[in-house]
């Protein structure tokens, strides 16, 4: 029972700190805009003599508090002689403290707005519209106790509602639905004819050929780009998964072979600084080589560091690459903080390449990518890869060349940094240190950890989740990055060793006990 009232009094601070934080940002307000758009209300009479979008605020609020009462009462309930006095005690606990975060917010806000504090001009987003909706156009005191009665009751359902399903039910019946519902399908006759079929895989891959073909020139400009900026991250995201996921070398300052690349296309073809005005098909090869180049030179000096060291070292070499890009002393050859301009596009039969065929061109990158990297992961040198990650000592001892491998990782994952370098800047007429930065890094190890490291179908699944989603919520406006992190950290919760992590990667995280699922995770 001791552990059940902290789980709870622990889940009503979290929500109700979570939902303090909600309406300092003015986010309760576009949930209720939103809920109007859903429910169609918004321009409808009132609702249980509610307005309308007061209405939904109070549903919002109160899904959250049905949350909070449903963690809160989770614990020790297996254990209970009685199963529902713990889900009744935890969600009650969770409900009053929730409850007691909020409607103490609503009084301190609406007696500072009684008092004339203007306090837009603290928190730009509590207009006083925004104010007046959270009050509920009552008096302070009545609006506390309003939200501490709501989140006390939501808490309680919320725990009833827990204890009605019991732990793990939405995994397994949704697991159970699935197998069925695969299961159904492959006793279909169609079915069966076309899996005994020599030829129904070509048929599948020339489908999604001509699906590939027929995207960029049905999609608008916008989505062309958006499209094209999800395949050179799959480019990075292939790079990076050779040197940190088969590998195991984290490199942290990997955005420097992309500024290779993308420089050296911009200074080959660029009428400035230097006036070459090179054929991109020209500069293309040459800026994968010098990132691969570039990729040798780094990995020499560290091939002693393991872990954080390497990671620090790179992170180091990637910050030096940006800031002598950056800097006045390079002007007359980088273009300094400037960038470079009027970068040389790809020209094919007398045509410059316009955003759709853009999108063509990165389709071919990523398959050209995906086949080389599918070969050397299958290969000896994959499996060295793999050894040495594992552990550098032992592959040491089976006679791996450590120096050898650790410098073809750090070179094939340059080479490919260094074509999507090269296409970024092409497509973007432009390059300058700012697209260079270590955010790029970041992202890219993001995709890398988020799809599943080791796992080519996993990088190409980061990639469209963390750059393609983002710009799906983007109807959501302000609020959309808050919204794409919360649907990230859920994501990690459920899915902790990747969207699609690889058959290796997946089996050494069974045999540690972690599991997909959060709950059985924590319980191992």
């Amino acid at each position: 029972m001791k552990n059940q009232i902290q789980r709870a009094l622990k889940a009503g601070l979290v929500f109700g700190i979570v939902t303090i934080f909600l309406f300092l940002i003015g986010f309760p307000s576009t949930a209720a805009d939103l809920l109007a758009s859903l429910f169609r209300n918004k321009t409808a009479g009132p609702v249980f003599g509610l307005p309308p979008l007061m209405f939904n605020l109070l549903v919002f609020l109160g899904l959250i508090g049905l949350w909070a009462g449903a963690n809160g009462s989770h614990a020790d309930k297996e254990q209970a002689d009685d199963p529902w006095v713990p889900a009744l005690i935890g969600g009650l606990i969770a409900g009053l403290v929730h409850g007691l975060l909020v409607g103490g917010l609503a009084l301190l806000i609406g007696t500072l707005d009684a008092d004339g504090v203007k306090i837009s001009a603290y928190l730009s987003a509590l207009l006083p519209a925004a104010i007046k909706l959270f009050l509920l156009e009552t008096p302070p005191m009545q609006a506390a106790v309003i939200y501490f009665i709501l989140m006390t009751l939501a808490g309680l359902l919320g725990g009833l509602l827990s204890r009605g399903i019991p732990r793990g039910a939405w995994q397994t019946h949704g697991k159970a639905a699935w197998s069925g519902l695969q299961e159904k399908i492959s006793r279909q006759p169609l079915v069966k004819q076309a899996r005994g079929h020599r030829y129904t895989r070509y048929i599948v891959y020339g489908i999604l050929i001509l699906l590939v073909f027929l995207l960029p020139l049905k999609a608008g400009q916008y989505w062309n780009y958006t499209i094209g900026t999800v395949g050179i991250y799959v480019l990075l995201g292939l790079g990076l998964n050779i040197v940190v996921g088969l590998a195991g070398l984290l490199d942290l300052g990997y955005v420097a072979f992309f500024a290779i690349g993308a420089y050296t296309v911009a200074l080959l073809t660029a009428p400035q600084p230097h006036h070459l005005m090179w054929s991109f098909w020209i500069a293309l090869p040459i800026g994968i080589v010098l990132a691969a180049i570039t990729g040798l030179l780094l990995g020499a000096p560290v091939l002693r560091m393991r872990g954080d060291y390497l990671a620090i070292v790179t992170l180091g070499f990637g910050e030096i690459i940006r800031i002598l890009s950056k800097s006045d002393v390079l002007t007359s050859f980088t273009g300094g903080p400037k960038g470079v301009n009027t970068i040389g596009t790809p020209i094919l039969f007398g045509k410059p390449f316009n955003a759709s065929a853009f999108v063509y061109l990165i389709f071919l990158a990523v398959l050209l990518v995906i086949f080389v990297t599918n070969r050397l992961q299958n290969s000896r040198v994959g499996r060295a890869w793999e050894a040495m990650r594992e552990d550098e000592t032992v592959a040491r001892a089976m006679g791996i060349n450590l120096l050898t491998q650790k410098l073809l990782a750090f070179a094939i994952g340059a080479a490919f940094a260094g074509l999507g370098g090269v296409i970024f800047a092409s497509r973007n007429l432009f390059t300058g240190p700012e697209d260079h930065n270590l955010m790029v890094s970041i992202n890219v190890v993001a995709v890398v950890i988020v799809g599943g490291m080791g796992s080519i179908p996993g990088v190409i699944a980061g990639a469209l989740v963390l750059k393609g989603l983002p710009e799906v919520l983007r109807q959501l406006e302000d609020y959309r990055v808050l919204v794409f992190g919360a649907l990230l950290v859920v994501m990690m919760l459920w899915k902790p060793a990747g969207l699609i992590p690889s058959a290796r990667r997946k089996l050494d995280i069974s045999e540690s006990g972690v599991t997909d699922t959060p709950q059985e995770g924590r319980e191992a």
